[in-house]
């Protein structure tokens, strides 16, 4: 068993953006990676569905996105329940951040994952009990 990395929408996105190869490249290597058990949520289907069909450069098609959004289910998938949005409430208050931040923080650790990987926190801050870590950035 690997290292439990919660995966943000961000991340997936680009396995379908064409904008940037280099981050598309590593997004691919992170989601072959072996030693890593890769946790999303219900959350992250969502926002990557409408990222990918709206806000890239080549959107995809309704079916093109509903079939990655098929395989991307195929990892752990954290539901959105009453008491992870209560604990995302309280989370985002602490650290003030956004809701929506705050869930896939407390979705990552009630998963139960060491590592949150996100271009969108400060890396190498651990919230939750679990490590911000941009994969894009050069270790």
């Amino acid at each position: 068993m690997g290292v439990r990395a919660f995966v943000d929408t961000n991340v997936l996105v680009h396995l379908y953006d064409a904008g940037d190869r280099a981050k598309r490249a590593r997004a691919r290597a992170l989601l072959l990676d072996d030693s890593l058990d890769l946790v999303i949520s219900a959350q992250v289907l969502n926002e990557f569905f409408v990222t990918v069909t709206r806000k890239i450069t080549s959107p995809l098609s309704v079916e093109a996105a509903a079939s990655a959004v098929g395989t991307l289910g195929e990892l752990e998938v954290v539901p959105i329940t009453r008491n992870l949005v209560l604990d995302a409430v309280a989370t985002g208050a602490q650290h003030q951040l956004s809701h929506w931040h705050a869930l896939i923080v407390e979705a990552a650790a009630r998963s139960g994952c060491e590592q949150l990987l996100t271009e969108d926190l400060a890396t190498g801050a651990t919230l939750a009990g679990v490590t911000i870590t941009n994969p894009f950035v050069p270790a």
